[in-house]
């Protein structure tokens, strides 16, 4: 597998899944009716990056991939529970959904853009992430979040469509 095989499929797949939420109608019109605190709550399954921090201490995943972006992970999901649950009003609430989206979305490009330098050095750094449970991470999980993310810019934009 070349270097950035494993992050060109997580942008395949991200602009599929993207594509299908606009091109099919009833399910654009059922993610355009989720409440913004559903789709941020999703991100509460990035604390998978404590379960990344283990297989690092067990030397199955390299440091430079694991440690920025676990923390990130943790801090975005540890995030996502108060600014979906806080008793807020709605401005201030869109205004710290927009904030967290910006954060959240940085520290995925960033994880992305760390595994690309980490398996420039050495592809098989990261073949942990292509074999079961860990290949859900990049075929499922990462372009679901990043989906998530994209949603969550157009419908906190304030044009039609949005919030």
């Amino acid at each position: 597998m070349g270097p950035a095989a494993l992050q060109g499929l997580v942008l395949v797949l991200t602009g599929l899944l993207l594509l299908i939420c606009f091109r099919v109608p009833p399910l654009r019109r059922w993610i355009e009716s989720l409440d913004l605190r559903a789709l941020v709550l999703v991100h509460v399954t990035r604390f998978a990056g404590i379960y990344f921090l283990v297989l690092h201490q067990r030397g199955d995943l390299p440091r430079p991939f694991v440690v920025p972006g676990s923390i990130t992970d943790i801090i975005v999901a540890t995030m996502a529970i108060p600014i979906a649950l806080a008793p807020l009003e709605p401005a201030p609430r869109l205004r710290a959904i927009v904030i967290w989206n910006v954060v959240g979305f940085v520290g995925i490009l960033f994880t992305l853009i760390n595994a690309t330098r980490v398996s420039l050095v050495d592809p098989t750094q990261l073949t942990a992430l292509t074999h079961l449970p860990l290949s859900l991470v990049p075929t499922m999980l990462l372009p679901l979040l990043l989906a998530i993310h994209v949603i969550l810019f157009i419908r906190t934009s304030g044009k039609p469509g949005g919030a």
